[in-house]
């Protein structure tokens, strides 16, 4: 990982912003540990993702997430909750869980989350959770049985049996949410609300501030999610502090955990709002003219993490805060899950 090594510009940022700001215990909640070779599109050399995974980390492995970490966070210890890349269209799903556990396995204080799809039976989930050791789900709305998967209610890719499973177990879900309103939508509310509800031991995690990568989503959304016991937000590639104060002040500090999306995070650009729209500069889809100014981009897990920073000025963040989001919310979190699924399977 050469090319992504920390240059002058990445020390600066670390040293002069964020090295006082991340504790030395980390638990990232959003790892994505997979091969290309699972992707099994026969056009994916042409796809989304080939320029960007695909060319720059074919195989990520739980050595390799521990060198991006060493580099990009030095000196902290670093657990993990990962799971397989979603590819759209053919993934091998079985080859793609295997390794994922395979490769967290490695490690005490890490864990593994299961990619699905709706045709799943809970039968054959149960059974895969069983042998690989896995302790939740990640649905994701690429596969969901909707004409408008841009508009997919969150049964579309995570029908019912499958949460009904989830709740039995005392699984995580990383829930990715669909539409174009993101978690400001109503009927994802409306869903969220009735889902805490029914299935009350669904440990729920939010993805990406609840996919509000600004701060109008999650304000819209707040004071109807605030409160629900079995719900949590992950940080993931979040680079807009005005959202993650938002997330902070309407939901609490206590409900959000750090996250990476690696391998995205260790790549140069920044998540970007504008409207009421989202989307990532980068070095190679832009012409920005910036001559005036040192022009280079740092790590887009940079990006977040001073997002994570400036967005808690209003509230200032206590050690024990930040130590929570950090790493012990989410060591709780996994840490009741594995208790849950081993009462319940009785192992």
């Amino acid at each position: 990982m050469s090319q992504f090594a920390p240059n002058d510009l990445d020390r600066r940022i670390w040293t002069e912003e964020l090295d006082d700001f991340v504790p030395q215990r980390v638990l990232d909640v959003h790892t994505h540990i997979y091969r290309w070779a699972f992707n099994v599109n026969p056009d994916k050399e042409t796809g989304p993702y080939a320029a960007s995974i695909g060319h720059h980390f074919p195989e990520v492995t739980y050595e390799l997430a521990n060198e991006v970490d060493a580099a990009l966070m030095p000196g902290r210890q670093i657990e993990r909750l990962a799971f397989p890349f979603p590819f759209a269209g053919a993934c091998d799903f079985d080859a793609s869980n295997e390794h994922v556990s395979r490769e967290m396995a490695k490690a005490r204080n890490s864990a593994a989350l299961m990619l699905v799809h709706p045709g799943m039976s809970a039968d054959d989930i149960e059974a895969t959770l069983r042998r690989t050791g896995a302790i939740g789900l990640k649905p994701y709305l690429v596969y969901a049985t909707s004409d408008d998967r841009s508009e997919a209610e969150i049964t579309d890719f995570l029908p019912e049996h499958q949460i009904a499973l989830a709740d039995r177990l005392g699984l995580i879900v990383m829930m990715h949410l669909s539409k174009r309103r993101a978690v400001a939508d109503a009927n994802n509310i409306s869903s969220l609300r009735r889902l805490s509800e029914a299935y009350p031991r669904v440990r729920w995690i939010l993805a990406h501030c609840a996919r509000s990568y600004s701060a109008w989503a999650i304000e819209k959304a707040a004071a109807s999610l605030r409160g629900l016991p079995n719900i949590w937000y992950d940080t993931s590639t979040i680079c807009e502090a005005d959202a993650l104060d938002a997330l902070y002040t309407g939901i609490g500090v206590d409900r959000v955990m750090y996250g990476s999306d690696d391998m995205i995070g260790p790549m140069r650009g920044k998540y970007i709002a504008f409207g009421y729209a989202w989307a990532l500069l980068s070095e190679s889809n832009q012409q920005l003219s910036l001559g005036h100014c040192d022009g280079r981009m740092t790590f887009i897990r940079y990006e977040q993490l001073r997002a994570m920073k400036r967005g808690a000025r209003q509230i200032g963040l206590s050690t024990t805060q930040r130590n929570a989001m950090f790493h012990d919310t989410a060591r709780d979190l996994m840490d009741g899950a594995r208790r849950d699924i081993r009462a319940a399977m009785g192992s």
